[in-house]
């Protein structure tokens, strides 16, 4: 009881604060096409030497050639670095820094999905950090000086990391993700370009997209919500439950890639301001042990605790369900979610977790959540021992009481 009570009243300091902290929002641009005017943009800001931080997926799809071309025309320097891991690590940072070193850039560019943007907010916290780890400001409001500029081009629908103040960097030694929280990481340009994102495999549009909608739902039942916070979240709902199975069924949809750019800024500025939660929590301890994606491990995580919540959130999934137009009570929304998963091919459980870790993995996911997520219910560590459970299917009677509600 007094850990909970300590944890509500760190929370309630937290939303007094939020207000007063220097947030910012990206400048954005979005239309089909207009990654091309990017390179004016950077030109623009006093950038002339720039990193490009991609994956090797996006490299070898080409998607970046007509920007790297364009970026040649208006006579930006540039060198990629395209080692991002699936879960960008402490050394794809490094090795990234060194490249943005040697090159005397003054300016990233980060393409790709949530990997490499984190890896390019590492990449800027190093550059402004340089007698700091990584691991030693992970936490809240320990950066606090201006990253250099950054420039972002989403390639997937689901992070949101163009308009977030989080970075999550893998530490693959310790099995760990540090999450590193500070206003200084919302990058300063986005471009949302649904060209761009019209060659992603239908899994990943399906596990990004799903991403969205934890990061939707999470900003809108936890505690730290604004008007315009739960605003953005309805609207993110709506369009992803709309436009999601389009671009799964068929990746040419440019209207629904378009949109679910749309849907996953709108989740990212939610829960930028609003936080997330459990469902995060226990994503990021899959991710470091086992490096299950991000998007994926969110996807079937969801639905499960959103049932392990019980009462405590039944009143605000109505609400939710109910402004997004999706169904009419917080139970049929709950079937909504699972019926979506069924239907982008998602598995409802994560195979392959050792039992043997999970003590260790709900440790962790405890001190993660715990005392700053503003949840709608404080987990034990017995409690996420029992989610782990039941999201890796461990045990063959999965039923058991809601759990109360510690409002």
């Amino acid at each position: 009881m007094l850990f909970r009570l300590y944890c509500r009243l760190v929370q309630g300091v937290f939303r007094m604060v939020m207000p007063l902290l220097p947030w910012r929002e990206p400048e954005l641009t979005q239309d089909p096409g207009c990654v091309t005017t990017l390179p004016g943009t950077i030109a623009n800001a006093g950038v002339s030497r720039v990193l490009v931080v991609t994956d090797r997926g996006i490299s070898a799809l080409g998607i970046l050639d007509p920007l790297l071309a364009a970026l040649g025309e208006a006579g930006i320097f540039y060198r990629v670095y395209d080692g991002t891991s699936a879960n960008p690590t402490v050394d794809n940072v490094e090795e990234a820094l060194t490249l943005y070193r040697q090159e005397r850039c003054h300016g990233l560019l980060a393409a790709g999905g949530g990997s490499p943007i984190d890896c390019a907010k590492g990449v800027g916290i190093r550059a402004v950090r340089p007698r700091r780890s990584l691991a030693s400001l992970k936490g809240v409001l320990k950066v606090r000086r201006p990253l250099p500029p950054l420039f972002i081009v989403p390639t997937t629908a689901g992070t949101g990391s163009e308009v977030t103040l989080a970075a999550v960097i893998s530490s693959p030694e310790r099995h760990e993700k540090c999450v590193i929280m500070d206003p200084a990481l919302i990058p300063h340009y986005a471009v949302l370009d649904g060209e761009v994102t019209t060659g992603l495999p239908a899994d990943l549009t399906a596990t990004t997209g799903m991403d969205a909608l934890t990061h939707a739902i999470e900003a809108f039942i936890g505690g730290s919500n604004t008007p315009r916070t739960e605003e953005d979240a309805v609207t993110a709902t709506a369009l992803i439950f709309e436009y999601l199975p389009r671009a799964f069924e068929n990746g040419l949809d440019l209207e629904a890639r378009q949109q679910m750019l749309r849907a996953s800024y709108l989740a990212g500025r939610a829960f930028t301001r609003a936080y997330v939660g459990n469902v995060h929590a226990i994503a990021h301890t899959l991710g470091g042990f086992y490096n299950v994606p991000h998007g994926l491990a969110n996807a079937i995580i969801l639905p499960h605790v959103l049932e392990y919540y019980g009462d405590s959130i039944t009143a605000r999934l109505t609400e939710l369900s109910l402004r997004a137009r999706i169904a009419p009570d917080g139970a049929a929304f709950l079937e909504r979610i699972r019926s979506m998963n069924r239907q982008l091919g998602i598995s409802e459980f994560v195979g392959g977790v050792d039992p043997a870790d999970v003590p260790l993995m709900a440790r962790r996911a405890h001190r993660e959540s715990n005392p700053l997520y503003p949840v709608p219910r404080i987990f034990s560590v017995e409690d996420f021992r029992t989610l782990y459970r039941i999201i890796t299917n461990d045990f063959s009677d999965r039923t058991s009481p809601a759990p109360r509600s510690d409002r």
